[in-house]
């Protein structure tokens, strides 16, 4: 069976009173990294690389990233948004760099999330995360609305998710459930042929999607690639770039 995986791969390395963060997302449709620099509980940078994507314009969303300097560092990856308008920012590298830096501000040394989100039948699937290969989260979905279990159960991942999480979730758990709400939405499209759109849409949730780039943020065309047998292979080509951090 087709199912749309993600991994995600955040490496940290301390120096003195600060450090660095390399962080790594690839899935069907993406495949990004994002570096983050800290000193004295603050960002001092963030750079964005774009090895795989959807549309011409990503790339040009990197460089929006380096907005988050400044801001202190926190354990709540979701705070990003505070500190910048995600809708001028590429959506995956932006989660990216919150993931960093919760990763700084937590003291971690390495995590991964694994997901897995079999192609939708009837519009219903069961989604899966894994941190550091452990069983976190599973999910019945239809559509955007998870079906359970408890406390998820009614919860509609396009109308107010983000909220719920952070005010009802321990940190950790919201952290996980707003990483699977992310992969549960966009696994949506592998029920679309994505080559047959010629630029992204005019729908102002991204950068690539602002209506003055859209038409000019041209698709792609074989930039979806397919893990659905070979889950290993996400990230494989990223290993020598993470190093040594977090050893």
């Amino acid at each position: 069976m087709q199912r749309f995986r993600r991994r995600i791969e955040l490496a940290a390395r301390r120096h003195g009173d600060g450090g660095e963060v390399r962080a790594v997302l690839e899935d069907d449709f993406h495949h990004f990294r994002v570096v983050v620099g800290h000193r004295g509980g603050a960002v001092t940078a963030v750079r964005g690389e774009t090895p795989r994507h959807p549309f011409s314009a990503c790339p040009g969303a990197a460089p929006e990233l380096d907005r988050l300097a400044g801001m202190r560092i926190d354990r709540i990856a979701n705070s990003v948004t505070l500190h910048a308008d995600p809708a001028q920012q590429c959506t995956h590298m932006f989660d990216l760099a919150g993931l960093a830096i919760a990763v700084a501000a937590r003291g971690d040394s390495r995590r991964r999330y694994d997901i897995d989100v079999p192609r939708h039948v009837d519009g219903r699937s069961h989604a899966c995360l894994r941190r550091n290969g452990v069983l976190v989260l599973e999910w019945e979905v239809d559509g955007s609305l998870i079906l359970g279990p408890a406390p998820y159960a009614g919860v509609d991942m396009r109308q107010g998710m983000a909220r719920w999480a952070l005010g009802t979730l321990p940190d950790e758990e919201a952290e996980a459930a707003l990483v699977l709400r992310r992969c549960a939405l966009i696994s949506l499209g592998r029920l679309k042929d994505l080559d047959r759109q010629p630029h992204a849409h005019l729908s102002g949730r991204c950068y690539a999607q602002q209506p003055e780039r859209a038409p000019q943020a041209i698709r792609i065309v074989g930039s979806t690639w397919d893990f659905s047998a070979r889950p290993e292979a996400l990230c494989q080509d990223d290993q020598a770039w993470l190093g040594d951090f977090g050893a």
